[in-house]
C-alpha cells in the first residue's frame, strides 16, 4: 500500500516536472521566435547580396519566390526594379557530390549572365572539398559575371572534363558536382523566363 501511494507521489512529481519544462520551452520559444525570425531574415538579405547587387532591384526579393515543380531548382525569387526582372536568385541542390548533396545559391540575369554563387550547405571533406566556401578559398568567385549560352555549354565544366573551371587538386568530384549544378539550373532558369514561367 505505502509502495503504491509512493509510486503515486513520485508521478504527480514527474508529470509536474514535465508540465514545467514544456511550459518553460513554450515561454522560451514565445519571447525568441521573433528575434530568430529576424536573424534569419538578416542572413538571407547577406546571402542574396552576394549574388545579386543591390542597385538590381527594389523589390523585396524574397517574398516574391515560388517553389517551381523542377528536378534542378528547389526555389526560385525575382528581383524587379520597377516592373522589369533584372535577376533572379536561385536556390538548388547538386545530389552528387563527394559527400552528398551540395545546397547552393546563385543569383543570375534573364539574359544568361550568372551574377553570383555561394553554398549554403555541404558536408565536403575539409581541406578537399569544402573550398567551394569563400571562407576557405575564392574558387566559387569563378561564377560570378560568366555567360552561359547555347554556344559556349562545352566551357561549362571543370578542366578535366574539357570545360574552363579548375578542380581540386584531390578533389574533382566536389567542383565537378557544383559546376553541372550550375549549369543545369542556369539552363532551367532560361528554359522557364523564355516561356514567362518565372515573369511576375
Amino acid at each position: 500500500m505505502n509502495t503504491t501511494k509512493i509510486s503515486a507521489k513520485y508521478g504527480v512529481m514527474l508529470g509536474f516536472v514535465a508540465l514545467l519544462c514544456t511550459a518553460i520551452s513554450a515561454g522560451v520559444h514565445f519571447l525568441t521566435k521573433d528575434k530568430i525570425g529576424a536573424e534569419a531574415a538578416k542572413q538571407q538579405q547577406a546571402l542574396l547580396a552576394q549574388v545579386i547587387p543591390a542597385d538590381y532591384y527594389d523589390n523585396d526579393v524574397t517574398a516574391n519566390c515560388e517553389t517551381p515543380d523542377s528536378q534542378e531548382i528547389d526555389k526560385i525569387c525575382t528581383a524587379l526594379s520597377g516592373d522589369k526582372v533584372r535577376a533572379y536568385a536561385v536556390e538548388a541542390t547538386a545530389p552528387d557530390g563527394y559527400s552528398g548533396k551540395i545546397r547552393l545559391l546563385m543569383g543570375m540575369t534573364p539574359e544568361g549572365e550568372i551574377l553570383g554563387v555561394r553554398i549554403l550547405e555541404h558536408n565536403e571533406t575539409p581541406g578537399l572539398g569544402d573550398k567551394i566556401e569563400t571562407r576557405i578559398s575564392d574558387w566559387i568567385l569563378n561564377f560570378s559575371h560568366q555567360k552561359i549560352d547555347p554556344q559556349n555549354l562545352r566551357d561549362w565544366a571543370v578542366k578535366k572534363d574539357g570545360g574552363k573551371f579548375d578542380q581540386f587538386a584531390g578533389a574533382t568530384i566536389t567542383p565537378r558536382a557544383v559546376v553541372n549544378q550550375v549549369k543545369r539550373t542556369a539552363l532551367e532558369v532560361l528554359s522557364r523566363q523564355s516561356s514567362g514561367l518565372s515573369d511576375k
